[in-house]
């Protein structure tokens, strides 16, 4: 174990932590709010992940824009930020609501049993995923450069990019934002009752199906966002990365305690850091097998997660 890695990089392993721990927890939320509604897994959405964040590339090609692009000016890098956010967004919520209407809607008039929503989640997971492959002849792709990763401030000797604070301030504003809708709004209200009493909620007049498309729209959105943060940070994009992150994510979602908006948020971040805190002291081959280990540790001693409080039971 080489602790004098892990000491004398501490500032760089949180910060690049946290960084990636924001894109988690932006993914995650889709896993806990279709878990809260359903209680299904939608393993599928790794690829709504996908779709989000290649659409985010395209949308800027079309503006001429490719990976070798750099993009000056402040009014120009607000601009196509936003551009791709709108199209990451739009894919990944319209890419959500077909998954729901072709593959999850006829199993549940039908009352399909769980495994079968998990067998239909797994193939609609891995026919988006070879699809963008094939379309891309799995190369990757290159986002232009849109922010410029100089550091923008020091704190104790550990540079701060504005890549970092804008994905660490995006996902906590969309956390914030996301959270005040669901226990504040009419629609978050019908859709924390539909979580609690999907048969109650009927009987009070609360339309189900179109809660769940809600739903899976804004678990889409979020995921989308998380693609153009994603590319931003990385810099390439490849057809088969969503598998590994979207594992990530899930984890993220169970270690908070999935169903709980919060809880994914924590378990992102908390992920994050685990991962780097663990390449730092055992090495980088060890990143991943770190945050599988420390779930089921968590779990072991924890099954409902760190915060284990499920949607239809938050705090109004």
């Amino acid at each position: 174990m080489n602790f004098d890695g892990l000491f004398s990089n501490f500032g760089e392993l949180t910060t690049t932590g946290l960084t990636i721990g924001a894109i988690y927890a932006l993914v995650a939320l889709g896993y806990t709010l279709v878990y809260g509604v359903l209680r299904l897994i939608n393993f599928a959405h790794s690829e709504v992940f996908i779709a989000g964040a290649f659409a985010s590339i395209w949308i800027l090609a079309a503006f001429g824009l490719d990976g070798d692009s750099v993009v000056t000016g402040l009014g120009s890098i607000l601009f196509f930020l936003l551009v791709a956010m709108a199209a990451g967004a739009l894919a990944s919520a319209g890419t959500a609501v077909v998954l729901e209407r072709v593959a999850y809607r006829p199993l549940r008039k039908r009352n399909a049993p769980p495994l079968a929503f998990l067998i239909t989640a797994i193939g609609a997971s891995i026919a988006i995923s070879e699809a963008f492959g094939i379309y891309t002849r799995r190369r990757p792709e290159g986002m232009p450069k849109l922010i410029s990763t100089e550091p923008l401030f020091t704190i104790n000797g550990v540079e701060i990019t504005a890549v970092q604070v804008l994905i660490v301030a995006a996902a906590l504003g969309m956390m914030v934002g996301l959270d005040y809708f669901i226990n504040r709004s009419r629609i978050g209200r019908g859709i924390r009752a539909v979580a609690q009493d999907a048969n109650t909620a009927a009987l009070m007049g609360i339309n189900k199906d179109r809660i769940i498309l809600v739903v899976f729209i804004i678990g889409g959105a979020m995921a989308g966002v998380a693609g153009l943060l994603y590319n931003v940070r990385i810099g390439t994009l490849t057809y088969s990365v969503g598998f590994l992150l979207g594992l990530k994510a899930f984890t993220a979602a169970v270690l908070g305690g999935i169903g709980n908006l919060r809880g994914a948020l924590l378990g992102g971040l908390l992920l994050g850091l685990v991962e780097n805190y663990a390449s730092g002291l055992f090495g980088g081959e060890w990143k991943d097998l770190s945050a599988f280990v420390v779930l089921i540790v968590l779990l072991m001693f924890r099954p409902t997660g760190l915060l284990g409080e499920s949607l239809g039971r938050a705090r109004a």
